[in-house]
């Protein structure tokens, strides 16, 4: 028995779900938290959150209202699916044998957060390559399109990297990046609590605000990329992330996080 069963369900993706990965750019996984896995992923999750964000302030950005960075280092349970968890084997069967973890947070959408957020590449936040850095998202809530669920355009990622310019000053304000897309060939995501959404790098995607009104809509976000992986936007350095599979020809990736 994994030491982890108690949380976490463990599963393969069949050729079909490579195929279907490949053809469309997305999947959804099922239950990959056990019942036992999502109450604890909640508390963890939701004791970090309580202990540096507030309610929701229409006068703060999206970053201070939404996103709270490296879950896994205040919340073990979160550090165990990140690191050891079913998405691990996932990532490998969609990357390649070897993988690092690129980045963990939570991505909520607390009740009275109407703020949407446009379409969008996750690559087009952290440029990585080679480009086959994989999203999920697990939802530690039911997801609809009341609170806030995401929706995606089946097969935009075959379109590739859109280059987006953005000024000094839309940098320095973390300003959203946004790109066009055909709002008529989006479909919602919506999710049990439980479930998690698997898509590629290059997948367009975005989110509408929280309208549910008493039903917040809260998200685990990790990352995984290839362990060679590189910033294209910081002179090609490796990006540093834990190895979670294989190996890295980069002493600094070898060598990140071991202590955790």
């Amino acid at each position: 028995m994994n030491k982890h069963e108690q949380y976490f369900n463990y599963s393969f993706l069949s050729k079909e779900d490579i195929n279907l990965f490949d053809e469309k750019g997305f999947l959804v996984i099922k239950k990959i938290l056990t019942p036992s896995g999502l109450t604890q992923m909640r508390e963890e999750c939701m004791k970090a959150w309580n202990a540096q964000k507030q309610a929701f302030d229409p006068s703060k950005s999206w970053l201070q209202n939404s996103l709270l960075v490296n879950i896994h280092h205040q919340s073990s349970v979160a550090r165990n699916y990140y690191f050891e968890g079913p998405l691990v084997d996932i990532a490998s069967q969609i990357i390649g044998p070897n993988i690092k973890g690129a980045t963990s947070q939570l991505t909520f959408k607390m009740r009275g957060n109407t703020k949407p957020f446009g379409w969008h590449q996750d690559n087009g936040y952290g440029e990585l390559e080679p480009y086959n850095a994989l999203t999920t998202l697990t939802a530690l809530d039911d997801t609809d399109r009341g609170n806030g669920c995401l929706w995606l355009i089946p097969g935009s990622h075959k379109q590739g990297q859109i280059k987006v310019k953005q000024t000094e000053e839309q940098k320095t304000k973390q300003a959203e990046i946004i790109v066009d897309a055909d709002e008529d060939l989006a479909v919602p995501m919506e999710m049990e609590a439980g479930d998690a959404l698997i898509f590629n790098c290059w997948m367009l995607h975005k989110s509408d605000g929280n309208y549910a009104g008493d039903r917040d809509r809260r998200i685990l976000f990790l990352r995984y990329a290839d362990a060679d992986a590189v910033e294209v936007y910081n002179n090609r350095k490796p990006r540093l992330g834990r190895l979670v599979k294989g190996s890295s020809i980069f002493e600094e990736v070898r060598a990140f996080e071991k202590e955790l």
